[in-house]
């Protein structure tokens, strides 16, 4: 249940009489009815109130719910002087700036009103049709998107037409007006009729029900609704926390079994799998193999793996690599701007074009033509990861051999036969990357990682069995966390 549905289900028992207990010695509400209605007529006479068309019976139908035998169902029109403001012209200068409040429905607060900003003088309360509402009236918002928004005066305050202000009888106690006026916003809200600007008028209000207890019940129900509120604030905090954590808790399982997998703990190890280190040796064999045959070039040896490099420790069997020692043709795309044209047929790619392994063709995205592209095409294969280093770090595709050049936001590299793209591109999505990234980047509003950085990234290498077995179980438990959130 939400703090706004708690809070709603204490007010719907307080006006259903369920709040607190009946008590015989309270009298009842048609009682208490007869007492208001003949200090009506006594302010009717000493001409402290007009007098008004009387409001029609209530008929069974009206009824919404039942209500205890002591109570007795009311028009709101019968609790007290209803009157909506008025806006005194804008054109007469004498008008405004005296010492009356006078209010707007934006000022109103669900609570007490203790300062308004705007003031008029004596002048608009004389000659324009502006009540001076007491202290402690109750006021409604009838207009837009604020209405059945409430407030009760701890001020004189006079108000807009936009605002209905009502003075209540003696025997109706103000606050208990407010909740129940509170507890039926929604259907008030439902009875606004009109276009952009929909509005309530005071006629809808007053001919609208309240169930009347007794005074000293609607006292007691006030204090009990008074002791509750302010638990269901406290639960509201406790509840916006813990929807806080839920709206987390997805991606946060996410990093955590990312986490798992680069650090050997999501899948055992099998000692018939063989180690990072065999694996890394044949990777090398392999790539002295491709060098001697001229399909790579060689490159520079990179310096070992420092102690104070390694961000986690790893199983025995794995073994800590940099990313060019087991990939080729490491490189990034063209610096420059190349020859657009439209519907050329080749794809201008930079590192927002990628997303989650796919990459994105967007309705701006560039094209080039043939001769454009065989001049800064570059060696992409089946085994090529593209990643974003320039802006946006991290983001990543598999090539699918789509007719495409690079910009130099996106990084290329392909992989030697023994790893794993799927497995590498895990760690890719990692925190570690991340933080690796973020450490290595230059710039300061557009982060960009250089290639050797990326070169000398360092990778946890697992067998490649052990690789494809943690793949298989992240591709078994991602799906997982997105139907949490």
């Amino acid at each position: 249940m939400t703090p706004e549905q708690l809070k709603a289900s204490i007010l719907q028992y307080a006006i259903q009489g369920k709040l607190v207990e009946q008590r015989v010695e309270e009298g009842t509400g048609e009682e208490l009815y007869q007492q208001i209605q003949a200090e009506k007529q006594r302010l009717i006479q000493e001409k402290k109130i007009k007098k008004e068309k009387p409001l029609a019976e209530i008929s069974e139908d009206e009824v919404p719910f039942d209500i205890p035998e002591s109570w007795k169902w009311v028009k709101v029109g019968n609790v007290g002087s209803w009157s909506s403001g008025a806006t005194p012209s804008r054109t007469n200068p004498a008008y405004y700036g005296g010492i009356i409040p006078w209010l707007k429905t934006g000022d109103l607060n669900d609570g007490f009103i203790k300062k308004i900003p705007e003031f008029i003088t004596d002048l608009a309360l004389e000659k324009t049709s502006v009540r001076l509402n007491p202290v402690g009236s109750v006021l409604m918002a009838m207009y837009g998107a604020t209405i059945g928004k409430l407030g009760i005066l701890d001020i004189s305050a006079t108000t807009n037409q936009a605002c209905c202000a009502c003075i209540p009888y003696e025997g109706i106690h103000n606050k208990y007006l407010f909740y129940y006026l509170m507890s039926m916003r929604r259907s008030y809200i439902g009875m606004a009729e009109g276009g952009a600007q929909p509005n309530i008028s005071k006629e809808k209000i007053v001919n609208s029900l309240i169930p009347l207890p007794p005074l000293a019940e609607q006292k007691r129900i006030v204090a009990k609704i008074e002791e509750l509120l302010p638990l269901v604030e406290r639960y509201a905090a406790a509840y916006e926390k813990l929807e806080q954590f839920n709206a987390k808790f997805p991606e946060d399982m996410k990093k955590s079994i990312l986490q798992y997998a680069i650090q050997g703990k999501l899948v055992e190890q099998r000692a018939e799998e063989g180690t990072g280190e065999e694996l890394y040796q044949q990777i090398q064999t392999e790539k002295q193999h491709l060098i001697a045959e001229k399909k790579i070039k060689k490159e520079k040896p990179l310096p070992e793996i420092a102690e104070d490099e390694v961000p986690f420790d790893i199983p025995e069997s794995w073994k800590w690599v940099r990313l060019q020692n087991i990939a080729t043709a490491l490189g990034d795309g063209i610096h420059g701007t190349p020859q657009y044209t439209i519907n050329g047929g080749y794809y201008f790619i930079n590192g927002n074009n990628l997303a989650e392994g796919k990459i994105e063709i967007k309705p701006d995205t560039k094209q080039v033509d043939a001769s454009e592209y065989e001049k800064h095409k570059k060696p992409l294969d089946a085994n090529t990861i593209l990643i974003s280093i320039n802006g946006t770090i991290g983001n990543y595709a598999f090539y699918e051999e789509e007719p495409i050049i690079l910009g130099k936001s996106a990084c290329y590299f392909s992989l030697l036969n023994g790893v794993c793209k799927e497995y590498i591109c895990i760690f890719l999505k990692s925190k570690v990357f991340f933080d690796y990234a973020r450490q290595e980047a230059t710039q300061t509003t557009i982060k960009n990682v250089s290639l050797k950085s990326m070169r000398m990234l360092p990778v946890p290498l697992p067998p490649l069995a052990e690789q494809k077995r943690i793949v298989a179980k992240i591709e078994e438990l991602l799906p997982l966390c997105e139907r949490l959130k």
